[in-house]
Formats: C-alpha cells, sequence, structure tokens
C-alpha cells in the first residue's frame, strides 16, 4: 500500500545533538513511528529526561559522547550495534553558536574572536563530518543507510550577525552534496545523503534574541517573521514530517538534496 512507503517501523537511529530542542523532537516523532533511536549528547541529564518521557512509547538508549572525539564516535557505533544488531539512520543534528563567532551591530568583523570562530566551524561542521566518518563502514556492509545532516536557513540566505554560523552550515550544503554523489558513485544506491535547512525556530540559544520577557517579539524576532510568508517562527514538531520522509522509502530517489522547513523564507525575496 502507499502507507507502507512511509513506515519505518523497527529501524535503528542514532541522533546526535538530541538534548537539543531541534534534536529532542526529531527523537520523539522518530520514536513515535517505531524507530529504535540513541540519543546522543553531552548532557546525560537531559537526555534521561527525554529516555524517561518516551520509556512506555518506544525504545531508546544514552550514549554520552562528544562528536568531536573520533573515539567516543566508535565507541557509540559499537554500543548501538551491541543493543540493535543495526543502524539505519544517522541524524546530525549536533550544532551550536558561540558569543565570539558572532557580528553585532556596534561590531564589525574586525572583532571576530578567532578561536570561537573556530570551535563554531569545528562543532557544526567536524561534528558532522566525524560521526558520519565512524559510522558509515556499517551502512557500506549493510548496501544500506540514511544519514540526515542538520543545515540553517542562513547557509543560503546569510542572516546578519551569526557570521561563524552561516559559514559552518554553508559547509554542510556542500558536504551533503558531495558526499551524496561520493557514496552514489561508489557504492551504488542503497546510502543516500540529504540534509533539512530548518527555518528559525525558538531554541533556547535564540530565545532571548527574538522574544522579550513578557513574549512579544524582539526588533530582530519581528523582521524574521515579517520576512516569513507565514508570519510565525517553526514549532520544533514540524520538523517530523521531513524527517520521517527522509527516513522511508517514499524518498528513495532523493540523495545530495537540502530541504527547506521554513515557512517560506528561503523562497520569500521581500517584494
Amino acid at each position: 500500500m502507499y502507507s507502507d512507503l512511509f513506515n519505518i517501523e523497527n529501524k535503528v537511529a542514532v541522533v546526535t545533538g538530541g538534548t537539543g530542542v531541534l534534536g529532542g523532537a526529531i527523537i520523539k516523532g522518530l520514536v513515535k513511528a517505531g524507530v529504535k533511536v540513541a540519543i546522543v549528547g553531552r548532557n546525560v541529564e537531559n537526555a534521561m529526561l527525554l529516555s524517561e518521557e518516551l520509556h512506555d512509547v518506544g525504545d531508546t538508549m544514552i550514549f554520552q559522547g562528544d562528536v568531536l572525539d573520533e573515539g567516543q564516535m566508535d565507541q557509540l557505533k559499537n554500543a548501538v550495534l551491541e543493543r540493535w544488531g543495526k543502524v539505519d539512520i544517522l541524524i546530525n543534528a549536533a550544532g551550536g553558536n558561540l558569543p565570539g563567532a558572532v557580528i553585532p551591530p556596534d561590531k564589525t568583523i574586525l572583532d571576530l574572536n578567532i578561536d570561537d570562530m573556530r570551535k563554531v566551524l569545528e562543532l557544526n561542521y567536524l561534528g558532522t563530518v566525524i560521526p558520519t566518518q565512524q559510522l558509515l563502514p556499517v551502512f557500506i556492509e549493510q548496501n544500506a543507510g540514511i544519514i540526515i545532516n542538520i543545515s540553517s536557513l542562513t547557509a543560503q540566505r546569510p542572516m546578519t550577525r551569526t557570521a561563524g554560523y552561516s559559514a559552518a552550515k554553508a559547509a554542510i550544503d556542500n558536504y551533503t552534496m558531495w558526499l551524496a554523489v561520493d557514496l552514489a558513485n561508489k557504492f551504488g544506491e542503497g546510502i543516500r545523503v540529504n540534509a533539512i535547512a530548518p527555518g528559525v525556530f525558538l531554541t533556547r540559544q535564540n530565545k532571548s534574541l527574538l522574544t522579550n520577557e513578557d513574549g512579544s517579539l524582539t526588533d530582530r524576532g519581528k523582521t524574521i517573521t515579517d520576512h516569513t510568508p507565514f508570519r510565525r517562527f517553526g514549532k520544533p514538531e514540524e520538523l517530523t514530517g521531513t524527517v520521517i520522509w527522509l527516513c522511508s522509502d517514499a524518498s528513495k530517489f532523493v540523495t545530495g538534496t537540502i530541504v527547506h522547513v521554513d515557512g517560506g523564507f528561503h523562497a520569500y525575496s521581500g517584494v
């Protein structure tokens, strides 16, 4: 039946950045769809809270690890294989920003903190490359695997201030397309690589930048919603449908694609 194309029940997924707002929402959606999920993050307390919330819904495991540590990511691979015997899906949701890689209105690029810039590039870019490199041998051996990277609307439409984050996510887009082609050419169509570019979603990191204490929008928040045809921020759970589609056979001929989930922000010229 047509609905079977979207069935991802009993697949095994690894989600890095699983203790963040977006990563957590993705995990909830996957578990509700019948996927067994390894929650990967540095904040084990948040991971435990999420796992407990999903205890009666589906099967999860917690792995406390740093996506920039090759040894820990290798241990992650072994732990998941020991628990479930396979890995079907890798979602690279780990990422973030640092104050020194942001250029506020009263500063210029000359004030960029190179150390923070380096950390942002490493976390977002190498924090995607390293987990992929460590888990990829499993996909190659199975001749099957789904890789979903998390990009951003700022990758192709750079926003003011976010110099480091925008550059890192642009690298994710390039890596996604490059890796999709390379794997297809060398290993066939069994391994697919795509990315999701979320629009602006309220998270712990940006809430104070986009909203006031009374819940009203800041000037920056209003500028963003004015440039979003849906006139609002995204809700984390609204990523779920796209994730399930990319993980399922319904997208079997889709690879190397950046899917925008942004309420029309990327398509809008402002006119």
